[in-house]
C-alpha cells in the first residue's frame, strides 16, 4: 500500500515537473497617440487597451514596454517571447512573425504646411519633394523602396516641427480618421492632409516561436471582441482624445 502511494505521489511530482510554465508574454510599443502613449505611469491608448483585452480573454500575463520604434520591433524579432504592435502587415515582414490582428486601422496620409500649395494627384507627383518619416517604420520602407528622398526622424512627432522649419517638404504620417492629434500639438490650421497614398491594417506581431495555440487564443479573444462589440467600444473611447477641456 505504502509503495503504491509513493509511486503515485512521485507520477505526480513528475508531471508538475514536466509542466509548461503558465505563458508570459513581452509586448513592446511605441509612442504614437492615441494608439500607445504613456499616462502616468501607465500605457495607454486604443490598441494598448486592445492588446490588453486579448491578454485578460486569453488568460496570458504580460508586461508592456514602451520603446523608440526599431527597438521595439527588434525585440519582436529577436526575443522568443516577444510581440509588438501596432504593426502593419507588409509582404517583406509577413514571413517573420505570427499575426493577430488586425487590432487596427489607419491611413498614410502625405501632411504639409497650411501655407504652401500642393497638386498631388498620386504618390508619383511627390517625387520631387523631400519627405519626412519615422525611422525604420513601414512608412519609411515604402517609400525607400520606391525610391523617394526620405529625410527620417528618430521619433514621428519631430516631423511637424521640421516641416515647420522648411527642414522637409511633406511628412508621411499614419492617421487614424477623426484623430486629434494634430490638435493636441497645436498644428491646428498649419499642418494639413495633402494626399491620402494608403489605407492599412495595423497587427499585434508575435515572434515565430510563440505557440501557435496561444496566437489561436488571442486571434479567438479577438473575434469574440468584434462580436460583442469591445472592439468598437474602445475606439469610440478615444474619440474625445485630446480635445481641450472646457
Amino acid at each position: 500500500m505504502k509503495t503504491t502511494v509513493l509511486a503515485a505521489l512521485l507520477a505526480v511530482a513528475c508531471t508538475w515537473a514536466r509542466a509548461e510554465p503558465a505563458p508570459r508574454l513581452y509586448l513592446t510599443t511605441e509612442t504614437s497617440a492615441p494608439y500607445s502613449m504613456r499616462e502616468g505611469d501607465r500605457v495607454t491608448g486604443i490598441g494598448t487597451d486592445m492588446v490588453r483585452e486579448i491578454m485578460a480573454r486569453s488568460g496570458i500575463a504580460y508586461s508592456i514596454d514602451l520603446l523608440p520604434w526599431k527597438r521595439a520591433y527588434t525585440a519582436a524579432l529577436e526575443r522568443s517571447d516577444a510581440c509588438v504592435y501596432s504593426t502593419t502587415r507588409t509582404p517583406e515582414r509577413e514571413p517573420h512573425f505570427k499575426w493577430i490582428g488586425p487590432i487596427g486601422e489607419a491611413e498614410w496620409v502625405l501632411m504639409g504646411r497650411a501655407d504652401r500649395r500642393f497638386d498631388l494627384k498620386s504618390l508619383d507627383d511627390a517625387r520631387a519633394y523631400r519627405v519626412g518619416t519615422y525611422n525604420g517604420d513601414a512608412r519609411d520602407q515604402f517609400l525607400r523602396a520606391r525610391g523617394f528622398k526620405v529625410d527620417p526622424a528618430p521619433n514621428d512627432l519631430i516631423n511637424p516641427r521640421k516641416l515647420m522649419m522648411d527642414r522637409i517638404d511633406l511628412w508621411a504620417a499614419s492617421i487614424r480618421r477623426g484623430s486629434l492629434t494634430l490638435d493636441r500639438l497645436g498644428y491646428t490650421g498649419k499642418v494639413v492632409p495633402v494626399l491620402v497614398f494608403n489605407r492599412i491594417r495595423v497587427y499585434l506581431a508575435c515572434n515565430r516561436a510563440v505557440p501557435d495555440a496561444l496566437v489561436a487564443r488571442m486571434n479567438g479573444s479577438l473575434e469574440a471582441m468584434e462580436r460583442d462589440g469591445t472592439s468598437r467600444a474602445i475606439v469610440h473611447k478615444y474619440d474625445d482624445w485630446g480635445v481641450p477641456a472646457r
